[in-house]
């Protein structure tokens, strides 16, 4: 948020007394009609913090979010200079004497310091001059909260740390992944995207995985590194969506002591996975700048530390996912092309769950028989009619979501059998004409699955006038599922 923004034109002149010292800014050109109080009770309202100082470097304003986020009472700020206030910082390291010296705006600047009582405190600050008739007679921050998340992703890169040197066995260490036998599923472009991926454990290439959520990505990924060669070495996994950009940067490649305030020498997830594989998920939500470094380090094979000068070599694999479309990612400027390209030399693409319809059975009964056997519970059937309405459902959670759903009517059932009663409303409010009634039909389930999804098929190649790129689309479904089920629906008819 600038500054300039929400107070058209604050100009700072001078302080010319104890009492404005305490809390008062000297004058404000505010537009007319607006007064003074208007504009601190704004600065009040806002959840950020805001911190001005005059020309020397004394505050003059510092907002109730900035007392609770240094935890310094406003009234022992005011009228205190900036390094009195908070010893921890210098001139240069500063960044509001900084843009006082300069006159030039910092935008996202990190910032680690110590206040008065000795807390630690990290922020991510953008800082701007206050200007009157073009001189510099002030400057104002506003500061976003970073400590709470700056510990924790010092405790990621802790726990890293104690994976890359880990007190069990390499045996037990391997066991704790997933493996390519632990992917449930009867679907043919399914079974291909695992053969591919068995290939590609073979190699040291790089890997794209894509797929919605709850497809199954990281299942793959580490069904990958468990087959590889590096199966004993380091499993370092880091979700690009989950920290803030201004941290990402030092998790990813380590820090330098004196990089910025408070930073300390330590590896970053590129070093820890060293000779090991490296999973950088929701790839495209890495800032644009963070994935050029990223582009240069893969393609040096050298790391150098946020505020250091030293190369370090490492080798790793790396392996990627993202759940969306990485070519319009690229189109609407999430995803850099030429980082596609480098990432991009083994392309794993996970169908959704709606474009599975044999998998759905298949998983349904696997999470059945794996949770009743956790829990003991009673029940030892699922009905018909929980199984219909399974497989019209569209789960646009996936497996993950058919999971969760079969766990959760397995918390409310004490019958034997498993009822529609027992799933979520959403699944209850399915129209008795979109389910298909098997009762009395003296058909198995698979039968009747395979005679609606038969007609369908017809309508649909009807409707397209035979052309299967069409027919897929009304659909839903890629056109290489559509020409594998016309495949089998013709073997079956010969049969």
């Amino acid at each position: 948020m600038d500054m300039m923004n929400f107070c058209q034109r604050v100009t700072i002149f001078r302080q010319s007394d104890r009492k404005r010292r305490k809390g008062e800014l000297s004058h404000l050109m505010i537009t007319p009609g607006m007064k003074q109080d208007m504009i601190v009770e704004f600065l009040e309202c806002l959840d950020e913090g805001v911190h001005i100082v005059n020309a020397e470097g004394s505050t003059i304003y510092y907002n109730k979010v900035a007392s609770q986020l240094d935890g310094m009472p406003a009234d022992e700020v005011i009228g205190m200079h900036v390094l009195e206030a908070f010893p921890s910082l210098t001139h240069k390291s500063s960044t509001l004497l900084s843009v006082l010296k300069t006159g030039q705006a910092l935008e996202e600047r990190e910032q680690t310091f110590m206040n008065r009582k000795g807390k630690r405190v990290t922020t991510i600050n953008r800082t701007i001059p206050l200007r009157s008739k073009g001189k510099v007679v002030g400057a104002a921050e506003i500061s976003k909260d970073l400590t709470r998340m700056k510990e924790l992703s010092d405790q990621v890169l802790h726990l890293q740390e104690r994976i890359r040197h880990p007190r069990g066995s390499r045996e037990q260490e391997v066991k704790r992944f997933y493996s390519f036998d632990d992917i449930v599923t009867q679907n043919p472009l399914m079974l291909k995207e695992i053969e591919r991926a068995r290939r590609a454990a073979r190699t040291h290439s790089p890997v794209l995985v894509i797929g919605e959520t709850g497809t199954g990505k990281e299942l793959f990924v580490q069904a990958i590194h468990r087959d590889s060669s590096r199966r004993d070495q380091p499993f370092i996994v880091q979700n690009c969506a989950a920290i803030p950009a201004s941290l990402l940067e030092g998790i990813l490649f380590g820090t330098a002591r004196g990089a910025f305030t408070g930073a300390e020498d330590r590896p970053g997830l590129v070093e820890l996975a060293d000779g090991g594989t490296l999973f950088l998920d929701e790839i495209h939500a890495m800032p644009i700048d963070l994935q050029a470094k990223l582009l240069r380090v893969l393609e040096d094979g050298q790391v150098r530390r946020v505020g250091g000068t030293e190369l370090r070599s490492f080798d790793v694999r790396v392996i990627v996912a993202t759940n969306e479309d990485p070519l319009l990612s690229i189109k609407e400027g999430r995803l850099r092309r030429d980082l596609y390209y480098r990432i991009h030399v083994v392309g794993i693409h996970l169908p959704p769950l709606r474009e599975r319809p044999e998998d759905i059975t298949c998983l349904t009964h696997y999470f059945f028989r794996k949770l009743k056997g956790q829990w003991h519970s009673p029940v030892k059937r699922i009905a018909d009619e929980v199984m219909e309405a399974f497989v019209r459902y569209d789960w646009p959670g996936n497996v993950r979501e058919l999971e969760h759903t079969v766990e959760g009517a397995l918390n409310l059932a004490l019958e034997e059998e498993l009822q529609l009663v027992h799933l979520p409303r959403h699944f209850q409010a399915i129209e008795p004409t979109q389910v298909i009634r098997m009762k009395g039909s003296g058909g198995c389930l698979r039968e009747m699955l395979w005679d609606v999804e038969a007609r369908l098929i017809r309508e649909a190649m009807e409707e397209a006038g035979g052309n299967v790129l069409q027919a897929a689309k009304r659909l839903g479904i890629p056109r290489q599922t559509l020409q594998y089920k016309l495949k089998k629906l013709n073997e079956r008819k010969r049969g």
